[in-house]
């Protein structure tokens, strides 16, 4: 997996003078684009997007600096339209305009380029197991919330603690038995990135079957549904003090897991269920994920890319 990723990588570089080729690269790398986005955005801590645009001006950054092609020259050669437009990707890049930055021998910012390597840590196993699951509907209250990767997310947090005793109340009849059952939170990302500060829909409530519930809300619940299609979750197990655990979990699933395993990402909420911790035990979780078993492609088609 790691050798197609970076064989992906590969072909983005050859091509930063040129439009983006994503979908390119997802098929070098044997996976949907929507898995590639992710992945990458995992494992480099930064979004597709921005890594192309920044490996972009590293490259513009070293021609401007030649003082051999005029600004707009080098703009046109990295597929920008106007002088504008390079200026302000430019800019945001190296903190200064191609302009000045040839004038005044400005210090800039190089991106370098990246390639994925496996590095051994530790020797725990990743336990885990896969659910299909039948179509299903989640059932709760929901607000938007940036990512945190380290330490308690507080719009997350504020909107749980939001919960009164008639709004759990009602979660819980209407729990249609679906698992994983009790309530839930679930997550359902706004865009491909993951890094830092990246929006999500975060959601609080129970699963139920579909084409139940949604007669018997009250509007004075603040309720809303969210259908979910049939698909396969890989769910894994996580015992300790919350919120750490779990990230640490999903780090894992995302820069270990998926690089190892026959399975990508596809669109779909992540639950997560976690039990209460009796006196003297950890908290244990549960996050369930929606993945999709990859196939093999044949020799034949490999070659061909």
């Amino acid at each position: 997996m790691l050798e197609r990723l970076n064989r992906a990588l590969d072909h983005l570089e050859a091509r930063l003078d040129q439009e983006v080729d994503v979908a390119g690269a997802a098929r070098i790398a044997a996976v949907s684009e929507y898995h590639f986005r992710r992945l990458f955005s995992a494992l480099a801590g930064m979004p597709l997007p921005v890594y192309v645009r920044r490996r972009r001006m590293t490259l513009a950054g070293a021609e401007v600096a030649a003082g051999e092609l005029t600004l707009l020259d080098v703009a046109v050669r990295y597929g920008y339209g106007s002088a504008e437009a390079f200026a302000r990707a430019f800019r945001s890049v190296h903190g200064v305009g191609p302009g000045e930055a040839r004038r005044t021998g400005a210090v800039l910012t190089a991106q370098p380029r990246m390639s994925f390597r496996v590095v051994v840590e530790g020797s725990t196993a990743m336990r885990y197991r896969t659910v299909q699951k039948e179509p299903f509907r989640f059932v709760g209250r929901r607000t938007r919330v940036p990512l945190v990767h380290e330490g308690v997310n507080a719009a997350a947090a504020a909107h749980l603690e939001a919960l009164d005793e008639r709004a759990v109340v009602r979660m819980k009849e209407l729990s249609g038995g679906v698992e994983p059952q009790g309530i839930l939170s679930a997550a359902v990302y706004l865009t491909d990135s993951r890094e830092e500060g990246a929006l999500a829909d975060y959601w609080i409530g129970v699963l139920t079957a579909p084409g139940t519930a949604a007669d018997d809300l009250d509007d004075s619940d603040g309720f809303e549904v969210l259908d979910v299609p049939a698909g396969t979750w890989a769910v894994f197990e996580s015992r300790g003090p919350l919120p750490g655990a779990l990230q640490e979990l999903w780090r894992d699933v995302f820069t270990q897991w998926f690089p190892s395993n026959p399975y990508t990402s596809r669109p779909g909420p992540e639950l997560l269920r976690t039990a209460p911790a009796a006196t003297g035990e950890e908290p244990r979780s549960q996050l369930w994920v929606p993945v999709e078993r990859t196939g093999r492609r044949p020799p034949r088609q490999l070659a061909s890319l």
